[in-house]
């Protein structure tokens, strides 16, 4: 049984910050992001092309890289890609009804 490849460094479940997330959250593309996320993903993670967003690999990387960086998403590396799956049952803990008001949106 092979195990799942460490999480890139990330904010600790009491760490994360409302200020941040929703930071993270006003921008429409990332938004967009974990609005897909928890409405179209299944329970595993996703790369960067599952979404066919048409933008230039590095804004898509500093897109993903401030959800992560906030606590919104967790990524793992797999050789060459990173994917990501938001932080569901952390951020339901730290902040309940924040996850369904982004799904509403």
């Amino acid at each position: 049984m092979s195990s799942l490849p460490e999480p890139l460094p990330e904010p600790a479940v009491d760490e994360i910050q409302l200020e941040q997330v929703f930071a993270a959250l006003s921008d429409p593309l990332r938004m967009e992001i974990v609005r897909r996320l928890l409405l179209e993903s299944d329970a595993f993670d996703h790369t960067c092309g599952w979404f066919g967003f048409d933008r230039p690999k590095s804004t898509l990387t500093h897109h993903f890289k401030v959800l992560r960086e906030a606590g919104v998403t967790r990524q793992r590396q797999y050789g060459l890609e990173r994917r990501s799956q938001v932080r569901v049952d952390d951020l339901d803990r730290r902040f309940p009804g924040l996850l369904e008001l982004v799904k509403a949106s």
